[in-house]
C-alpha cells in the first residue's frame, strides 16, 4: 500500500499507543548502520548519517549505488515498512525512523491485531518492486541484477501462494526456477538428487508441495503425488534445456519466469487483508467469515481466498464502483464495499461485495490513486496517438475480440475451473435491480447504476452509504 494515500501518519498517539522514548537528537545525527532488506535472505548494509531525518529518496540513491542498478531502474523499485501485521510503501519523502516511530500506532489503527502482538512487532524497511511500476517496461530491461530483483519477489510470491497459479504455470515456473538456480544441461539423477535435498517447496508453491493433508492424502499416498510432482517439474526442465539451439542465458531465463508471471492479472499488486460473509449452508449452518487477500494493481481490484489459493472475484477498473465505511456503532466493522455487474435467474443485477477489513480506508484510497494514474496513463496515450484508438484507450479489460455484454459495455464475468477466474457463484453478495428510482434495499446507495452508464469512456464514482437501509 502506498505510504500516504490516507495520510496515515496524521493521527496522534492516542492511549493504546506503546511507542518507546524517542532517541536523542545526537543520536539521531551521528552515523548509523542500517539494513535494508531484500526479498530473500539478503540485505544491503549502510551506513547513514543523520538516520532520524533521511528521507526515502536519499536512501534509494545508496542502496541503488550499492547493488548497482542503473538510473534507468529506479522507478522499478519502492522502499516498504513491512511486517507480518502490515506492508506500506513508502513516498519518495517519507523518513522512514519517523514512521517507524510510529508503527504502533498504525498497527491500531489498520489492523485488528492484539495489543501484546503490537508490542512486539517490529517492521523491516525492504526494498521491493514498486508496485506502481508498468509490467510493460519490465520486460526491456537488460540488467540482470535487475531481473533478478524482479524474479525473487516474483518466486516468493509464487511458492507462499499469494500469486495463485494452475499447474501449468506452477510447473513451469518451477522448472525455470531450477534452471535458473541450478543451470541448464543437468542430467535427471543430479535433478533428483538436488530437488530432493533442497524439497520440492523451494520450486513449488508450499500448498502444491506439501499437499492437503489429511485421510484422503494417506489413502491416495503422498509419496506417490510427490513422485508426479516431481516428474512433471524434471520433463518441464528437460523441455526449456532443449528448447533453443544453444543454452540460454539467465536473462532470457528471468525474461521468461517474468512474462510467465505477467499472465497472472495480480502480479505486482498490492495486498491488504479482510473478511466477507460465508455463504450460509444449510438451515442449522451459520455463515461466519472468510479470510481473503485483497490485491489491488494499476489493472484492478482481487479478491483471494487465503487457505484455498483462488480467485473469488477480479475487476478491472471499468467493471466496478466502491466506497469504504467507517463503522456505525460499538462492534461495528470498516467496510470497503465493491458493486459489479452480475445475474440471478436470468435476471441482470447489481451485486455488492462487503470487505469487512480495517483497511478499508487504505483500499479504498489506494484504488482511488491507480485510477487516476491509469487514467492520466491513457490521457497520455491516447494524445500520443494522435486520436488513433489502440487497446491502451478502451476500458481495461476490453479490446475489439472481447464478446460484449448488455448495453454493449462489457461480457460477462466467467465462472471456470482455473484457480485464476472469478467464482463469483461462491460469495454472499447482496443483488438489487435499479429500476429508475430510488433504490432502497440497499447498503450503499449509487448515484448512477451500471445499466445506464455510457459508452465509450469509463467512469469510476464512489458509491454513497446511506442511513437505515436493509441488507438485501
Amino acid at each position: 500500500m502506498e505510504g500516504d494515500e490516507c495520510s496515515f501518519p496524521a493521527e496522534s498517539s492516542d492511549d493504546h499507543s506503546q511507542r518507546g522514548s524517542v532517541a536523542s537528537s545526537a543520536t539521531l545525527t551521528r552515523a548509523q548502520d542500517v539494513l535494508i532488506y531484500l526479498i530473500g535472505d539478503s540485505a544491503v548494509h549502510l551506513c547513514v548519517e543523520g538516520v532520524g531525518s533521511v528521507n526515502v529518496q536519499e536512501l534509494g540513491r545508496s542502496v541503488r549505488e550499492a547493488l548497482h542498478i542503473p538510473d534507468s531502474a529506479q522507478e522499478a523499485f519502492a522502499f516498504w515498512l513491512c511486517s507480518p501485521l502490515l506492508e506500506l510503501q513508502l513516498k519518495p519523502r517519507h523518513q522512514p525512523y519517523k514512521l517507524c516511530r510510529q508503527w504502533q500506532d498504525l498497527l491500531y489503527r489498520f489492523t485488528e491485531a492484539s495489543e501484546d502482538d503490537i508490542s512486539q512487532d517490529e517492521p523491516c524497511l525492504q526494498y521491493r518492486r514498486n508496485v506502481f511500476y508498468p509490467k510493460s517496461k519490465e520486460l526491456q530491461m537488460d540488467d540482470e541484477g535487475v531481473l533478478r530483483l524482479l524474479y525473487e519477489e516474483a518466486r516468493s510470491n509464487i511458492l507462499t501462494g499469494r500469486y495463485p497459479c494452475d499447474p501449468e504455470h506452477w510447473t513451469g515456473l518451477g522448472a525455470l526456477s531450477l534452471a535458473l538456480n541450478e543451470g541448464i544441461g543437468l542430467d535427471s539423477q543430479k535433478l533428483t538428487t538436488i530437488i530432493k535435498e533442497k524439497k520440492l517447496s523451494s520450486f513449488l508453491p508450499a500448498h502444491v508441495a506439501m499437499g492437503g493433508g489429511g485421510l484422503f492424502s494417506t489413502l491416495r499416498g503422498k509419496g506417490s503425488r510427490q513422485a508426479a510432482l516431481e516428474q512433471n517439474l524434471l520433463e518441464e526442465y528437460r523441455r526449456i534445456s532443449t528448447s533453443a539451439g544453444s543454452p540460454p542465458e539467465p536473462s532470457q531465463l528471468l525474461h521468461q519466469y517474468l512474462n510467465k508471471c505477467h499472465t497472472l492479472p495480480y502480479y505486482g499488486c498490492a495486498f491488504f487483508f479482510g473478511e466477507i460473509d460465508k455463504p450460509v449452508q444449510g438451515i442449522l449452518q451459520r455463515g461466519g467469515r472468510k479470510a481473503v487477500n485483497v490485491g489491488i494493481s494499476l489493472e484492478g481490484v482481487y479478491v483471494m481466498d487465503i487457505k484455498e489459493k483462488h480467485v473469488l472475484l477480479g475487476l478491472r477498473f471499468s467493471e466496478l464502483s466502491w466506497d469504504h465505511s467507517y463503522p456505525e456503532e460499538e462492534g461495528d466493522s470498516h467496510i470497503l464495499w465493491l458493486e459489479f455487474d452480475g445475474e440471478e435467474a436470468g435476471t441482470p443485477v447489481n451485486k455488492l461485495l462487503k470487505i469487512y477489513s480495517k483497511q478499508a480506508e487504505l483500499m479504498s484510497g489506494f484504488i482511488e490513486f491507480c485510477v487516476e494514474l491509469k487514467s492520466a496513463a491513457e490521457g497520455g496515450a491516447a494524445a500520443e496517438a494522435d486520436g488513433e484508438v489502440g487497446l491502451s484507450q478502451q476500458p481495461a479489460g476490453q479490446d475489439g475480440s472481447n464478446e460484449k455484454g448488455r448495453g454493449g459495455q462489457r461480457g460477462k464475468l466467467r465462472r471456470q475451473s482455473s484457480v485464476v477466474c472469478s467464482r463469483v457463484h461462491s460469495l454472499n453478495t447482496i443483488s438489487y435491480v435499479d429500476n429508475g428510482k430510488e433504490i432502497k434495499r440497499l447498503k450503499p446507495k449509487r448515484a448512477a447504476s451500471f445499466f445506464t452508464r455510457q459508452a465509450p469512456a469509463p467512469t469510476y464514482s464512489a458509491v454513497q452509504v446511506v442511513e437505515s437501509l436493509e441488507q438485501g
